[in-house]
């Protein structure tokens, strides 16, 4: 008797337990699909957007065929944007964008996928600092300018494309900008064919940009480096035809000794760099032996190299 009495016992105990256990985790009860998507306006009115992002799941988890499914669909693209998570407004925006090729409202959603990465290019640090946006990885750049072309060339009457046709004109300046600086590295390491190809794109593709300028005089410096001289010579005179005021600073320049760098040119006898100088003369290329190239220059000696202006 002890013993059922015992048992009895454990097992009320048990359930009274369980009931708690599982009390969490009981259904929770429907919500209208119109109160949900009703919900999610008034947190974005509010600025709450993780409460509103909270409800667009919801409403998309539990209608996914209701009758705000597609709105609520592009109402998380912008909540993302806002609450700053650029990866998941681009992946909803694809995601639209693949469901949905002929909702009206797709412009829309081609100008948010744009936009959101238009304002992951521009980081906060650059909003504080002078920083040099041209030097910056272009990867996000690139993304909202290819957003943007695929919204005006698909719905030139949109309303966003006045507006992404603004920032397109921003991005391709960025782009360009780019393009010339990583030929002047190029230039810096002896890789001067590609620095000629980078500057021959920026002048076939991106002729209305501001670094045109620049991207013709890192072909004058590159051709003449490689030697061809009719080629640097054909493109100054294009260079001074179209910009005869420009004034443009060689990127190559010549290695400083060890005591110089160890000293800080403390004790350098070089006179000070002279001031960007429009290119009118030929800057000499560099002249290797057959010995140093068949040993990649390891055995040379300190030679002297090509001076960043003309003596």
């Amino acid at each position: 008797m002890p013993l059922t009495r015992i048992i009895s016992i454990l097992l009320f105990s048990f359930a009274l337990s369980a009931c708690s256990w599982f009390k969490d985790k009981l259904p929770e009860p429907d919500i209208p699909e119109q109160q949900l998507y009703e919900e999610a306006l008034q947190a974005m009115d509010l600025n709450d957007w993780d409460l509103a992002l909270e409800k667009l799941q919801l409403l998309e988890a539990r209608y996914p065929f209701g009758r705000f499914s597609e709105q609520a669909q592009l109402e998380l693209i912008y909540a993302y944007f806002n609450n700053y998570e650029p990866e998941a407004a681009r992946a909803a925006a694809d995601r639209f964008i693949r469901l949905h090729p002929n909702h009206d409202n797709i412009d829309y959603a081609y100008y948010l996928k744009g936009l959101t990465a238009f304002e992951q290019d521009r980081s906060w640090v650059a909003s504080y600092l002078p920083v040099d946006e041209s030097k910056r990885d272009p990867g996000a750049a690139l993304e909202s300018f290819e957003s943007f072309n695929q919204l005006v060339t698909r719905y030139p009457d949109s309303q966003f494309s006045p507006d992404a046709q603004k920032r397109m004109v921003y991005l391709k300046n960025r782009l360009a900008a780019y393009e010339v600086h990583v030929a002047r590295y190029y230039i810096k390491r002896g890789a001067y064919v590609a620095a000629v190809n980078r500057g021959r794109y920026v002048v076939e593709n991106m002729q209305e940009t501001p670094a045109l300028a620049d991207a013709l005089g890192v072909q004058v410096e590159a051709y003449t480096l490689l030697g061809r001289q009719q080629l640097a010579a054909d493109t100054l005179a294009v260079l001074q035809e179209n910009f005869p005021d420009y004034q443009y600073t060689p990127a190559y320049k010549a290695e400083k000794s060890l005591l110089d760098a160890a000293t800080f040119d403390l004790f350098s006898s070089a006179e000070e760099p002279p001031p960007p100088v429009l290119v009118t003369e030929s800057i000499p290329a560099p002249e290797r032996s057959l010995f140093s190239k068949l040993t990649f220059g390891l055995f040379d000696d300190d030679e002297e190299k090509p001076s960043s202006s003309a003596e």
